[in-house]
């Protein structure tokens, strides 16, 4: 399995504004449900919180310091090693980090590939993507997306991959 990370920022890398997006923009989420629909998706806390349920059509796994945690639907782990041991060597081809902040920030060095929805636009807000050093990435794909007056920002829809991707057995190295 590999591990993609999908998010959607303005110019500035916002992400988040108290728990919600400062945007609203339904064709991304949209794509958001084509993209991520019957693959494992990897999120913090914060993020499952923000959510009505669990997203329908993916295993949702919630990544938690607690403990006592539960929620269900889900499956709950406690470390990103414990998410590569148990995930690792599934039959799915690909895993998708869907926020936060901090677990972006911690998934990054593991991922191979990055759906971004850029959004040509500032907004106001407290959460935002960790910075990329873009030496590491190639963009194989960019589609801008369609404006109008759902959706009235200008966006487009980027696909990066890892120059230098990160093998099953750089992973295997990092859990042993």
């Amino acid at each position: 399995m590999s591990l993609s990370i999908i998010a959607a920022m303005d110019e500035n890398q916002l992400i988040g504004n108290q728990g919600d997006m400062p945007w609203r923009l339904p064709s991304d989420l949209q794509h958001f449900k084509q993209i991520t629909m019957g693959s494992p998706i990897i999120m913090g806390r914060k993020t499952f919180e923000s959510l009505a349920q669990p997203l329908p059509g993916r295993t949702n796994i919630i990544m938690t310091k607690n403990k006592d945690y539960s929620a269900e639907g889900c499956l709950i782990v406690h470390s990103a090693i414990e998410i590569l041991k148990k995930f690792l060597n599934k039959k799915e081809k690909e895993a998708f980090i869907i926020g936060g902040e901090e677990i972006y920030k911690l998934f990054l060095p593991y991922s191979n590939k990055l759906y971004l929805t850029m959004i040509e636009n500032e907004f106001f807000g407290d959460t935002y993507f960790p910075n990329i050093n873009w030496q590491n990435w190639e963009k194989v794909s960019e589609e801008k997306g369609k404006t109008d007056k759902n959706n009235p920002y200008l966006y487009s829809y980027q696909i990066y991959k890892r120059k230098n991707k990160i093998s099953r057995s750089d992973l295997n190295e990092t859990i042993s």
